[in-house]
């Protein structure tokens, strides 16, 4: 059974970057909105921001989860990952920024391989230092991804020791913890997801660059508190992603719980239409479970 989605109320939003955009080409390129099938899918970003949505008044808990939407890093998936999402766990009395980061493209940035994760290691900076405006606890700022989301989730999560772009601060960009949903993980022949692969690293990368963007492989002890969401029947990004990420997670002694279902395909977002169970009620109890829903 689901939950209601809570009202969506303020909703500033917050570029990512003050002045020049690191890692960016300048171009006359303007950003794209597409309906699709009841979704929005977001494509040609220059502008990376975070779009802020909170929680109904006095529900807040001081948690904060940067949502990272899906789309193969070709285009955003912007309702079913992102604003439904902002729904459900505004309900829970988190507070979510919706992370509209630029997609790999060779004609807007001199390495398209680095921009994603540029945008979503500065949207962590950018949340801790707006944690006094909106009452948030900086050690409590989760990140949640969807697909190709979920690799660029389970990138910053464990690889935050070595920022990427230049002059990165002394901030931290490590997650207090993440959540991986249907999440490309490894960019192996065998498991990989081939379109995610090639658009965010071309048609032929080395080796050592496949293995440095799987993320199974940069498991650490260091590595967040994971919780993770797939489906057996995914045809598009095998399930053996979430379980090696897993493995992973249980080989170093790192926190991990996971859902299977059996049935549920690809980018269901909240609804899996195969079954009554409620993913995002699973996540509220691991939330709450960790000490992250209390105030």
């Amino acid at each position: 059974m689901s939950l209601p989605l809570a009202p969506l109320l303020a909703q500033p939003v917050l570029p990512l970057y003050t002045g020049s955009i690191p890692n960016s080409i300048p171009t006359a390129t303007q950003e794209k909105s597409t309906p699709e099938n009841g979704n929005v899918h977001v494509t040609n970003v220059v502008q990376p921001s975070l779009t802020v949505y909170v929680p109904p008044i006095g529900t807040a808990n001081g948690t904060s989860i940067i949502v990272c939407p899906g789309g193969s890093y070709a285009f955003l998936s912007m309702t079913n990952e992102g604003t439904e999402v902002a729904q459900r766990l505004t309900g829970m009395g988190i507070t979510v920024f919706i992370l509209k980061y630029r997609l790999p493209n060779d004609a807007l940035q001199p390495d398209k391989s680095i921009a994603p994760l540029l945008d979503a290691q500065q949207a962590l900076r950018l949340v801790r230092q707006q944690a006094p405006k909106y009452n948030l606890n900086p050690e409590r700022i989760g990140l949640m991804g969807f697909s190709a989301g979920g690799h660029l989730a389970a990138t910053a999560g464990t690889q935050f020791a070595h920022p990427v772009g230049p002059n990165p601060g002394p901030a931290s960009v490590r997650p207090a913890f993440l959540m991986l949903i249907y999440p490309v993980i490894s960019f192996a022949d065998s498991i990989g997801h081939a379109n995610s692969r090639v658009n965010l690293l071309g048609n032929n990368p080395p080796a050592a660059q496949r293995v440095q963007y799987s993320a199974d492989r940069q498991v650490t002890a260091q590595t967040p508190p994971t919780f993770l969401v797939h489906a057996q029947d995914d045809p598009l990004v095998k399930v053996q992603n979430s379980l090696a990420f897993y493995e992973a997670c249980l080989h170093h002694g790192v926190p991990a719980e996971v859902h299977l279902f059996a049935k549920g395909g690809h980018g269901f977002g909240l609804h899996n239409a195969s079954t009554t169970d409620d993913w995002s009620e699973r996540l509220r109890e691991w939330l709450a479970a960790n000490g992250w829903l209390t105030r």
